[in-house]
């Protein structure tokens, strides 16, 4: 059988236009006022102007495989996926797929805000392709997915952030096209019901479709891709087995003691407060890209917050941590202590300091959490990848041994040991 995607050579170059010169996209009164100011411009050197978001990529895709595109913010992802989807035309190489393409790359596009959800669902369904028949034969499995029926006939100006991106889903995933490309942006709502849309996703990767699955949520990537492509900078750098194209990638990302998280859209609650970065620190108080046992960690956090002045309650942030495999091993949570943050001065910036590490070396994952009165305001899944290398985590006993994670576990605890008689 044919692949059902074929992506050969592909290239996709844009032109970024310096200031003041004129763009295809220019109005006429743009065109005018910068062949007013020319002649007061310096003649500097002119500088390449092209950025190529993508480079000869290559790849096939065998019907009914669902396969994962990775990479770090700017790799040439969502690129990718416009080009699949006929939305940019590439620069040079050419895509070829074979049947219906179910492009989901923009949650709730289509939506008017002074409809109402009943409305919506209809609207959006035929912006995506379906006919209202098709609608409404499927309008009871939408409704009951999106968990919305209360507020069907209430406009979705109303709607919380959840409920709007809830239904928007619910609308796309009941497409049934032969092939399904899916954005990271399709990780909506609270954690459960990003957990539905997996498994949604995943029974249509189990129907026999071909799925096109972007995200930076590893577990979830894992969880659905056998197989997976991993982009960076605009090049493909390898593909393979999902596990081991992933453990590429983290190694990759743990260069940097920073990470970034403004930009992530896999991201869940109501949002006035966000989380903005996050960055490990050593014992010496410097960044570090890794932690080892036994020594002392911080972990520093920075928030987008509304304001600077005083909350209704406090803001609490947790840090769920869990291993490779998924498993929670623990939580941080200032709430636990009586440290959350009062005012959004005290919530911009908020570091937790862990003495003496007690976690065995592994790659762990880092969940992020913080709201109000239990009330979710911001929640990252797979936020961040923790690197804890070997170190001595009995340091006060000479003879002490570090135990192995394989055999032992991920977590340690103090403990002192007596024989009898002594």
């Amino acid at each position: 059988m044919p692949p059902a995607i074929v992506v050969d050579r592909i290239s996709k170059c844009y032109r970024v236009t310096p200031p003041g010169e004129r763009s295809d996209y220019d109005t006429l009164r743009e065109s005018l006022m910068k062949a007013l100011t020319r002649p007061f411009r310096g003649r500097g050197p002119r500088r390449d102007d092209r950025f190529w978001a993508l480079q000869d990529v290559s790849f096939e895709v065998e019907p009914g495989e669902a396969i994962a595109i990775v990479g770090r913010n700017g790799a040439g992802k969502s690129t990718l996926l416009k080009v699949l989807s006929r939305i940019t035309k590439p620069t040079s190489g050419e895509a070829r797929l074979r049947g219906r393409v179910g492009s989901l790359l923009e949650v709730g596009t289509g939506f008017h805000p002074e409809l109402t959800g009943r409305e919506n669902v209809f609207l959006n369904g035929s912006i995506l392709g379906m006919s209202r028949k098709e609608i409404g034969r499927r309008f009871d499995a939408i409704v009951a997915f999106a968990e919305v029926e209360a507020f069907l006939d209430t406009p979705v100006k109303r709607y919380s952030s959840g409920m709007y991106g809830r239904l928007a889903f619910a609308v796309a995933a009941h497409l049934e096209p032969e092939i399904l490309v899916v954005d990271e942006v399709l990780a909506v709502g609270d954690a459960e019901f990003q957990k539905k849309c997996l498994r949604k996703m995943g029974d249509v990767a189990g129907e026999g479709r071909t799925v096109l699955f972007v995200s930076h949520n590893m577990g979830a990537v894992q969880t659905l891709c056998r197989r997976a492509v991993l982009l960076e900078k605009g090049q493909v750098k390898r593909i393979g087995p999902t596990r081991e194209v992933v453990a590429e990638y983290l190694k990759a990302s743990d260069a940097e003691a920073t990470v970034p998280l403004a930009e992530r859209r896999d991201r869940s609650g109501e949002g006035r407060f966000r989380f903005a970065e996050l960055t490990l620190l050593g014992p010496d108080g410097h960044p570090r890209a890794y932690a080892v046992t036994g020594e002392d960690m911080t972990l520093k956090v920075k928030i987008a917050v509304p304001d600077d002045g005083p909350l209704s309650s406090p803001l609490e942030i947790g840090i769920a941590v869990r291993e490779p495999q998924g498993m929670r091993i623990t939580e941080l949570g200032s709430h636990f202590v009586g440290a959350s943050p009062t005012t959004g001065a005290a919530a911009k910036e908020v570091t937790c300091f862990v003495p003496r590490l007690p976690l065995l070396p592994a790659q762990y994952r880092l969940d992020l959490w913080c709201g109000v009165m239990g009330e979710t305001e911001d929640y990252l899944l797979d936020a961040v990848v923790l690197e804890v290398e070997p170190g001595n985590y009995f340091r006060n006993d000479k003879d002490a041994r570090l135990p192995v994670t394989e055999k032992h576990g991920y977590c340690m605890i103090p403990q002192q040991w007596s024989s009898a008689g002594v």
